[in-house]
């Protein structure tokens, strides 16, 4: 798999299955999406870590950094190692397979097993100590347990970090309990269904706290890969009891009520958030004297709609389940009830780590932009979102800070489409034309035109006017088609290849016209040349037969001659005999008669 960011990134894409759909830019609250020669890669020190991009995507193109290797190295080591999982796991495993989970986890190999709702207590009792401390406070607090929210605020609203409660979350609270009570060489895995605990836990304020963390996602793999069956496993309890309604931390009011804030609806004392949307609205509310504390958590209805939970069942059906889990726990035998811990500090820090955003865009680059889609004109500007952009001059922007690109625009892209089928079909030597279903002539182009002397004041027109309908006929009256042949064109002298073919959806008729006058004139040329030597060949040899037989019939005649006059010549040599050389030559050299 290709990670197409760099460490310390948690989140990043599998390059071989993002599918440039931009759903990820669309569900990025932060837009912390890079597109890139249509990839879309996950920009670091833009991301929140809140895995919104891992569970929105269609294809399974985002994911984040796995570290079973990592625990697994850990446990490895021979040292002890304790496990803190946080108690939304009752939220999707049936009650037979939670009471067997601590066993499951200890075949694992790890010596302790509690939940992360031990630390959740004290977070939420140091919460409620800070306000009883600061009654007259002018401004709201705002609650520390959601890494994404806290990431989001430090990055994107700096001038809300003072607001936050400066309290550790319940699993960084967690390990420094479980540190403190069982020495500080105890190395401490948390197990959840958030992504932004990774990078949490990297913080360098918190370095040494979790030396690992792990997904419900994860660990469920692990079981496979270990064969663990929880079925196969007894039922045992946590090593800890957690103090009063801890359990109820993960639900949206879970830390009110673990806090025991007196809080309703309709008080003006709370106000409680889930999911980016109301998470950000309720920060841009202004400030009010009666408002003390604002609940935040990042994720639908709290950590039970986290990214990383194994099950397709919706945060309402796992806060039934978590709730129903919560009733039916009874505390441990001989274990003491929670109370704080006062010389145990569960305080941190948190400090504004702005977005660079010095990268300033000018007026004039943003036009720029907008003009090479198309939309430089504000009526033009449709606000569709399809990029992923809430306005075409916010995806004009990250085009011009290198976040989008041009292409990304579909309505414009869409244009460029129609606008190349047009020319392609416009500047295409064949002629095509295009009917409806009664079979008048919805548009034609230049080279028909030209082909069959018409203009377009033939639009509208039935294509019989023009050529023989039979080829549309035939579609229109069910043939599959396509259709090919070759037709002659008396009246225009042409002779044409032609192609017809239904548009099914659009209920029309395509027609391509390929001129083939010139090849069959040339064709019809070459066959008569061929005739013609055909015939000139055929000439020469009757010739040629009848020489031989003049020929023959001579040479048989005078044959027959020279025959005759030999046997004459000798007829007379044998009449007159012969005298003697030497007389015949004496008297005149001739030889004797």
């Amino acid at each position: 798999m290709q990670r197409t960011d760099t460490p310390p990134s948690v989140v990043f894409t599998n390059q071989a299955k993002c599918r440039d759909c931009y759903r990820c830019v669309r569900v990025c609250p932060v837009k912390a999406i890079r597109v890139q020669d249509g990839q879309a890669s996950v920009h670091p020190k833009r991301c929140l870590s809140c895995g919104t991009c891992i569970r929105e995507c269609p294809q399974g193109a985002k994911t984040y950094r796995r570290d079973l290797d990592k625990v697994r190295g850990i446990l490895a080591t021979n040292k002890r190692v304790a496990v803190s999982i946080a108690p939304s796991f009752a939220g999707f495993l049936l009650d037979w397979e939670w009471r067997r989970l601590p066993s499951a986890l200890r075949k694992l190999g790890f010596c302790r097993v509690e939940e992360t709702a031990v630390g959740a207590w004290h977070a939420a009792h140091t919460l409620k100590k800070k306000l009883e401390n600061s009654p007259n406070r002018h401004t709201t607090l705002i609650e520390s347990s959601c890494p994404a929210v806290v990431n989001y605020i430090e990055r994107y609203r700096p001038d809300r970090v003072p607001d936050i409660a400066p309290i550790l979350s319940p699993m960084l609270s967690h390990a420094r309990l479980l540190k403190e009570l069982h020495g500080p060489d105890l190395a401490i895995v948390f197990i959840g269904p958030c992504v932004a605990k990774k990078s949490e836990a990297e913080r360098p304020e918190h370095e040494g706290l979790v030396a690992a963390v792990l997904t419900f996602e994860e660990l469920f793999d692990w079981f496979r890969e270990e064969n663990v069956d929880l079925a196969q496993l007894e039922e045992s309890a946590f090593d800890a009891e957690p103090g009063h309604d801890a359990r109820y931390y993960p639900l949206l009011g879970g830390c009110l009520e673990t806090a025991e804030i007196a809080s309703d609806k309709l008080s003006d004392r709370v106000l409680s958030a889930s999911g980016f949307d109301e998470v950000r609205e309720v920060l841009q509310t202004p400030q009010d004297p009666h408002l003390e504390l604002i609940e935040a958590l990042f994720c639908p209805e709290g950590c039970i709609g986290g990214p990383a939970i194994p099950s397709d069942g919706n945060p309402f059906e796992r806060r039934l389940r978590l709730i129903q889990y919560v009733r039916q726990q009874t505390p441990i035998p001989g274990q003491p009830p929670a109370a704080p811990c006062e010389n145990i500090s569960f305080t941190a820090r948190f400090h504004p780590k702005p977005v660079d955003e010095s990268q300033t865009v000018s007026e004039l680059a943003i036009r720029q932009a907008l003009e090479r889609t198309g939309k430089i004109d504000p009526e033009n500007q449709l606000n569709c979102g399809a990029c992923g952009y809430p306005t075409c001059r916010d995806k004009a922007i990250a085009v011009c800070l290198g976040l989008a690109e041009v292409e990304m625009c579909l309505p414009y892209m869409r244009r460029l489409a129609e606008r190349r089928t047009d020319r392609i079909i416009e500047t295409s030597p064949n002629g095509i034309v295009m009917l409806n279903e009664r079979l008048e002539i919805l548009s034609m182009n230049a080279a028909f035109r030209k082909l069959f002397y018409c203009s377009n004041a033939l639009l509208g027109k039935h294509i019989s006017q023009i050529v023989d309908p039979e080829m549309f006929e035939r579609l229109a009256a069910g043939s599959e088609g396509p259709i090919e042949a070759t037709v002659k064109h008396d009246s225009y002298q042409r002779i044409c290849h032609q192609i017809a073919y239904r548009l099914p959806q659009d209920q029309q008729f395509v027609g391509i016209f390929i001129n083939v006058t010139e090849t069959r004139k040339n064709q019809e040329e070459l066959e008569a040349l061929r005739n013609e030597a055909l015939r000139q060949a055929h000439e020469l040899l009757e010739h040629q037969i009848q020489m031989a037989q003049e020929m023959t019939r001579f040479l048989g005649e005078n044959t027959a001659r020279g025959e005759e006059l030999v046997e004459n010549l000798m007829t007379l040599v044998r009449q007159n005999p012969s005298t003697p050389n030497s007389e015949a030559g004496h008297t005149h050299g001739l030889p004797p008669r």
